[in-house]
């Protein structure tokens, strides 16, 4: 059965947008979704379906808004598109340290206005998009630097959450490991 990665926004910030895993993994589970895990408590699941990404992403959003009551975004990206935003890594020659290199996952791909504004905000940091994805290097940390800020924020336009590209290699291997049983 295909295996997808689904990522959740802004849960288990600081006290905010509280979700237990474990429920979340017995929740998924009684919804018909086989092998789920879970990695981190930052919203990363990997679980088993037939359906679309998108059709994927609906049913958790609204599973999450039933279940925990929050309404959070959800992304969802197959595993063979996981694979190929690992592959593409298109600043691999620059980004030396997984936990300051990033991937935003998008809903849609950014309108040209904001990748203009992503262009002006970012100073020491680079960024390269490859459709629903923007890739950003972060050489002197993440911390509160406007490139970060921009893509975290919700004005952004789209639906987005981030994860370093430690997070990513790590959720590609799960998903790996769990189709090569």
């Amino acid at each position: 059965m295909p295996r997808h990665v689904v990522l959740l926004r802004g849960i288990n910030l600081v006290r905010r947008n509280r979700v237990s895993m474990p429920e979340l993994r017995r929740a998924l589970g009684q919804a018909g979704y086989g092998d789920v895990k879970t990695h981190l408590q930052s919203g990363n699941i990997l679980l088993s379906s037939r359906a679309s990404p998108e059709r994927v992403a609906r049913d958790v959003r609204s599973l999450i808004k039933q279940e925990f009551d929050l309404d959070i975004a959800v992304l969802v990206r197959s595993q063979a598109e996981l694979l190929a935003i690992l592959r593409r890594n298109p600043l691999k020659k620059v980004a030396t340290n997984p936990r300051r290199y990033l991937v935003t996952f998008l809903s849609v791909s950014l309108p040209r206005g904001t990748v203009d504004e992503l262009r002006r905000v970012a100073k020491h940091e680079l960024f390269a998009i490859a459709g629903r994805e923007v890739y950003s290097w972060h050489p002197d940390g993440i911390g509160r630097t406007p490139l970060w800020e921009r893509l975290a924020s919700k004005s952004l336009g789209v639906q987005a959450t981030s994860r370093n590209w430690a997070t990513v290699t790590t959720l590609a291997g799960m998903a790996a490991e769990s189709t090569s049983r």
